[in-house]
């Protein structure tokens, strides 16, 4: 699988309690905070649930 890296630019104030707990599961929580992940279906659907709150480089 390839990786990607995820990096958060919106903050998470006002969002629903799902979007939140996405992002703290992606090893997320703070402005500009970037995680290298394998990109597998569960990843995928992670980054697809909040993709407004996040950027996705490919590695």
């Amino acid at each position: 699988m390839s990786k990607v890296k995820i990096t958060q630019v919106k903050s998470t104030i006002k969002r629903p309690e799902v979007q939140k707990r996405t992002i703290q599961a992606l090893g997320l929580g703070k402005l500009n905070k970037s995680v290298e992940k394998e990109l597998n279906p569960a990843i995928a659907g992670m980054i697809r649930a909040v993709q407004h709150l996040i950027v996705v480089e490919n590695l």
